[in-house]
């Protein structure tokens, strides 16, 4: 049995019941595991890609982020894994409500939903080799998604311009707080 078959085993039933205090749980590092998370959300251990849906939500529910490093926590162990860009990326979004008061939600490729606003930030940030603006939103725990394209084109559809300290900022409102995706000047470009 591989080490992340043993680890999965130990962890049997732990995501069924919500999501457990990985914040809360503070073991001894116990090295790496050949497991990396892909920029297009795939989870790919010693090579290969977990086919398995179920297997991928239980590894996401005791996943935490320290500073810009990644591990699997349990109460007893915690493990590094290596993560392209964020661990999880936004395939859905739906909205509730209209205007300023609008909710926009998203949901995970595991399963995690999220509402934009206060608690949940929407940023945008530049691609280091690319250049290329993308969409993030906090799903969980200082745990990003990124916001796939189809679901960034629904998002830019529901934008608008706002004059922001005498600039044109271009963006999206969400449980009372506007997101801007950047002067509108460049959006529209």
């Amino acid at each position: 049995m591989t080490d992340l078959m043993r680890y999965a085993a130990e962890l049997e039933g732990a995501g069924e019941k919500g999501l457990p205090p990985v914040e809360k749980w503070h073991p001894d590092f116990c090295g790496e595991i050949d497991l990396t998370i892909k920029r297009d959300g795939t989870w790919v251990h010693e090579g290969t890609p977990i086919g398995r849906a179920r297997l991928v939500r239980l590894f996401s529910t005791v996943l935490r982020r320290e500073d810009d490093d990644y591990f699997l926590v349990t109460p007893v162990e915690k493990m590094a894994i290596e993560v392209e860009d964020t661990p999880f990326v936004a395939v859905l979004m739906r909205r509730e409500g209209e205007g300023e008061q609008q909710k926009l939600i998203f949901t995970s490729n595991v399963g995690d939903e999220a509402a934009a606003g206060p608690e949940h930030k929407l940023v945008f940030r530049a691609d280091p080799e690319t250049g290329e603006r993308a969409p993030y939103i906090d799903m969980r725990s200082r745990l990003e998604a990124r916001i796939a394209r189809a679901v960034y084109y629904d998002l830019v559809a529901l934008g608008e311009t706002r004059d922001i300290d005498g600039e044109e900022m271009f963006g999206v409102f969400s449980e009372g707080v506007f997101f801007p995706f950047g002067p509108a000047s460049e959006v529209y470009e």
